[in-house]
């Protein structure tokens, strides 16, 4: 994930472990993101947790050609309103409105 602090200006990191990694202006806005990599999880699946208490303001996830960024609010409306407790990023990709990709 370090080239994607190349996309953001007026970088910003947390002094004390929190729940977002990087912060900066994108597309005119300030926003903290949630860069940690997709992991294998407790269920064997490559995926993010996340919790709803996050300080992140979006969640960025990272494949060989692009950066796909997440509104972490969106996406939590979207979870309760659906009342689910794992989504699949093609899915938020089409059924989110604010959504980002950025080529690499």
């Amino acid at each position: 994930m370090e080239d994607f602090k190349n996309y953001l200006k007026n970088i910003e990191y947390p002094n004390k472990k929190e729940s977002w990694n990087i912060a900066g202006i994108l597309n005119n806005g300030f926003y903290k993101f949630d860069t940690r990599p997709i992991q294998k999880t407790k269920e064997g699946e490559m995926g993010k947790y996340s919790s709803f208490s996050t300080k992140a303001d979006k969640m960025v996830f990272e494949d060989k050609q692009q950066w796909i960024i997440v509104d972490i609010k969106e996406l939590h409306t979207y979870v309760k309103e659906n009342k689910i407790e794992k989504v699949y990023l093609q899915d938020l990709l089409s059924k989110l409105e604010w959504n980002i990709v950025l080529p690499k």
